[in-house]
């Protein structure tokens, strides 16, 4: 029995296929606890590289309390979409540790770098990396499921100091509507759950170690678009939203 809880029935890396091609964008974000409170700003920027067609996405966000998230990811779309690295460097007081992680898959290394009481660790742990491997993708892959409401399963590494590979059950809710001056828009909402394989997947919940339920909405179009999320910007953070923003009409005003 102990050796079926620590090696788990093995499943089929599936990976999402490309239904909506990304390119180029900016965007702003704002980071709020589940009060409403905000606790960061920040940006989202994206571009396609023109000779190798990678798409690379660089996330930050700059907390009120001075501590700053950024990461940085790149796949490619080509029929399906494939992480290539993504590279999460998180500092300050909002943060359990200080770090820095790098996935690479074309090696399959996952190196961690922490930083306790003044002192550095470097751990480089090898994974056999499936092809669905998701860190930093989340929101395109969601955009691109083959219709409204389809549940997928995924992987994603978890970089703790120990790292490993997690499976995400990404389950539809019911689709639901929200009104946009005169406009009403179909929105779907996916709850994110993460699975821990072995013996740990079946101790983490009798020890209060199980992570939190993940949760995103996605605008239904031509054009699907992320709308918000609401789960742990790292291990070890609350529940925290990230909700899309705009500079205010004051602000581009002063600006002329």
């Amino acid at each position: 029995m102990l050796l079926l809880l620590y090696y788990p029935a093995s499943s089929a890396a599936t990976p999402v296929r490309v239904r909506h091609m990304e390119g180029i964008t900016h965007g702003f974000l704002i980071l709020r606890g589940l009060d409403g409170k905000t606790i960061a700003y920040g940006e989202l920027d994206q571009v396609v590289g023109g000779k190798t067609g990678i798409v690379t996405t660089d996330m930050n966000f700059h907390f009120n309390d001075g501590s700053s998230f950024r990461e940085i990811t790149k796949f490619t779309q080509q029929s399906e979409f494939r992480l290539v690295s993504d590279k999460v460097v998180q500092k300050g007081p909002s943060f359990a540790h200080q770090s820095e992680t790098e996935i690479d898959t074309a090696t399959g290394n996952v190196t961690v770098r922490t930083i306790d009481d003044g002192k550095q660790r470097v751990t480089t742990k090898h994974l056999n990396l499936p092809a669905d491997v998701s860190n930093g993708m989340l929101p395109v892959l969601m955009k691109n499921l083959s219709k409204p409401g389809t549940a997928a399963t995924v992987s994603m590494v978890a970089t703790s100091s120990s790292p490993r590979l997690l499976r995400l059950n990404l389950v539809p809710q019911e689709e639901t509507t929200f009104k946009f001056a005169s406009a009403l828009h179909k929105t779907q909402h996916f709850i994110v759950k993460i699975k821990i394989g072995g013996i740990a997947g079946v101790i983490a919940p009798l020890v209060g170690k199980q992570p939190p339920d993940f949760q995103m909405w996605i605008l239904e179009s031509e054009a699907p678009s992320f709308l918000q999320s609401e789960g742990p910007l790292a291990e070890g953070t609350p529940v925290w939203r990230i909700e899309i923003a705009a500079p205010d009409a004051e602000s581009l005003k002063a600006a002329r």
